[in-house]
């Protein structure tokens, strides 16, 4: 049987320009290639989490607009059981503004819009299906209390719980030391603990200090560099494939989902990294996020072509 994950998390709409650089202020940047893609890292990683062979459900809000009609219908496409998506009759879907360089590498401005309130009350209507889950997924695009009365709602149950620390922000020690596996990228991780990551050894040092702060499992994304995973026993680097991104948007996303998917199915903890950099890299070679969220088949076939299954 696939595992079945519960994603709490935002429903954004993505509304992407492609640009030479950032304007600075008061300046006008003329971009290119205006799109619309359906994202939000908890739908993102939903998206990603059906492709990858779970049975996915989402809890999350978008708004009563045509923004919303068209995220949830993209979710439903994609597998998501959308059962606990509600429409949010005062906001207005989540909007994230996203500007591509020619790098592939990406700036994002959020707006949470109905994702923010997402509350206690939309995680309780969710309550048996969470005790049934193999795994929760939670970011960071909605509101902290919510995150932290999830979180312990599945650690009642025994469920494992997978935290992506995005977008950076500061949150108490407390909320990380629910979860089973932290999951933060670069500038999350410096918001976290206070220090700046440049490096494989400043990341050590990082990952260092959260397991002196009391968090189980830390899964460091380092974008080209990989991922470097903390735990009691070990701290080991597993480094990146090597791809030329068309655009890094929700790469992070692809990763935390994908490392998901295998912790729940029971897998290794050296396999489910690689599974996870292998589902990352692939997402940057198509534009958009739910797009580009790579298939089991895909992420298999990847992994045998660089010789690393």
């Amino acid at each position: 049987m696939p595992p079945r994950i519960v994603v709490i998390g935002s429903i954004n709409m993505d509304i992407v320009i492609h640009a030479e650089r950032m304007p600075r202020e008061g300046e006008t940047v003329i971009g290119s290639n205006l799109r619309f893609f359906p994202g939000g890292k908890g739908a993102n990683q939903a998206v990603a989490a059906a492709r990858l062979g779970a049975e996915t459900h989402m809890v999350g809000r978008v708004g009563k607009d045509s923004f919303g009609q068209t995220l949830r219908a993209g979710l439903l496409q994609n597998g998501v059981n959308c059962d606990h998506v509600i429409v949010d009759e005062k906001a207005a879907s989540g909007t994230a503004l996203i500007v591509i360089n020619p790098g592939g590498n990406n700036s994002i401005l959020v707006a949470p819009g109905a994702s923010q309130n997402l509350v206690r009350d939309d995680v309780d209507g969710a309550a048996d299906l969470i005790r049934q889950a193999n795994a929760v997924l939670m970011q960071f695009e909605i509101p902290l209390e919510t995150v932290a009365y999830a979180a312990d709602l599945a650690r009642r149950h025994g469920i494992l719980t997978i935290l992506d620390a995005g977008p950076a922000k500061k949150c108490s020690t407390d909320l990380l030391r629910k979860v089973d596996v932290l999951s933060p990228n670069e500038m999350e991780a410096e918001a976290l603990v206070g220090l700046p990551i440049s490096d494989l050894s400043s990341a050590k040092v990082a990952a260092e200090r959260f397991m002196k702060m009391g968090v189980k499992m830390v899964v460091l994304k380092l974008g080209e560099k990989g991922c470097l995973v903390a735990a009691k026993e070990a701290t080991t680097h597993y480094p990146a494939f090597r791809v030329s991104p068309v655009d890094t948007t929700a790469a992070g996303d692809a990763f935390t989902a994908a490392l998901g998917v295998e912790l729940a199915k029971g897998e290794p903890l050296d396999q489910a990294a690689r599974f996870a950099n292998a589902a990352g890299a692939l997402s940057t070679l198509k534009p958009g996020a739910q797009p580009s969220m790579p298939t089991r088949e895909e992420v298999l076939g990847f992994l045998r072509e660089r010789g690393a299954m």
